[in-house]
């Protein structure tokens, strides 16, 4: 069937899909009147962004490098369509290196690591980006720093894949060893009661009691990476551990230990956070669709925001969205709050 050009007139957008995007993501835009006699223009503000895939009523368009204003407007010959607002991420820091979420304290400084290949011993281990988005060294002498988790009193606390150890670090970044012997220690998440949790990558979720005791809380699959965590409603907890497949399971695992798949079919899934309406978002992929997943109670995915790389999310208490690839953090103002956990 042909495709029937719109010659009169503007573009009109009527829908874009996923609502946000970073750069190296993609917009899918459909409409009508792309086409008029040249190759339909994509820009966001005044940045030029690529076309993937151009037609009359259909457009995907790659944000580009440098797109800071997220305005959609498609141009047609010298018509263009009315903007379009966009969810864009805004860069925040580079030249970090998250395997996990970053971690956000009350008062909205961002954390996140300098993890290194195995054995890399790096300068600076984790890092702090204050309110005004300033990066600043936070934690050295953490061999591999992995995953990121805050308790209710504010102490920070950091997995070593390499060591095992799980360190604690206080605001003024006076850090300890907090337990030794979790294996491959990945991932981290506090239960309401204040019960540490650690997902060794081999196949064990571990419990660690306010009093430093140590149970086996759960077994899953070993992981050719990491385990993710992360609570959610009713004290359940939530896992990833990517996998060589691209049909991943995200379990869920009740607060007596039995472990369920609560939604199979996302390919290397990773971190994850709930908002505050208990809809949970994977860093993942999603039929071939490269992002952030978001999945509601109804167990329905969809892929919230696009973009290549990501490991890890987290929520600010000024309802922005931190998203971490393995070499830099965005801010998206999603205008969503996280799911409080104390």
């Amino acid at each position: 069937m042909s495709i029937r050009k719109n010659t009169e007139g503007k573009p009109e957008i009527s829908r874009v899909s996923p609502p946000a995007a970073i750069a190296g993501g993609e917009f899918q835009i459909r409409g009508k009147g792309f086409l008029k006699s040249q190759r339909p223009r994509v820009t966001f503000g005044e940045i030029d962004a690529p076309v993937v895939i151009g037609s009359d009523s259909f457009i995907i368009a790659r944000v580009p490098d440098g797109a800071s204003v997220g305005e959609l407007t498609i141009r047609n010959g010298e018509q263009a369509s009315p903007a379009y607002a966009c969810g864009l991420g805004i860069p925040i820091a580079d030249s970090v290196h998250p395997v996990a979420n970053p971690a956000v304290d009350a008062a909205g400084n961002i954390f996140t690591t300098f993890s290194g290949s195995r054995g890399q011993n790096t300068p600076v281990s984790v890092y702090k980006i204050d309110l005004n988005y300033n990066l600043k060294p936070f934690l050295s002498d953490v061999m591999n720093s992995t995953a990121l988790a805050f308790d209710s009193q504010g102490l920070l606390y950091i997995s070593s894949r390499y060591d095992g150890v799980v360190y604690q670090a206080t605001p003024s970044g006076n850090m300890s060893v907090y337990v030794e012997g979790m294996g491959v220690a990945t991932g981290l998440a506090f239960d309401p009661a204040g019960d540490l949790y650690v997902g060794d990558r081999q196949g064990t979720i571990f419990k660690i009691s306010q009093q430093r005791q140590i149970y086996v809380f759960a077994t899953l699959e070993p992981s050719i990476a990491a385990f993710h965590l992360a609570f959610g409603p009713n004290g359940y907890l939530y896992a990833t551990g990517p996998t060589t497949s691209s049909f991943d399971s995200l379990y869920r695992i009740s607060p007596a230990g039995e472990v369920e798949v609560f939604y199979r079919g996302l390919g290397r899934p990773q971190g994850l956070a709930f908002d505050s309406e208990n809809r949970l978002y994977v860093a993942g992929s999603l039929g071939g669709r490269r992002g952030v997943v978001r999945i509601g109670p109804d167990r329905q995915p969809e892929l919230f925001l696009s973009g290549p790389n990501i490991v890890g999310l987290a929520f600010t208490p000024s309802r922005s969205m931190i998203v971490a690839t393995n070499g830099a953090l965005f801010r998206v103002d999603a205008g969503l709050e996280g799911r409080p956990l104390f």
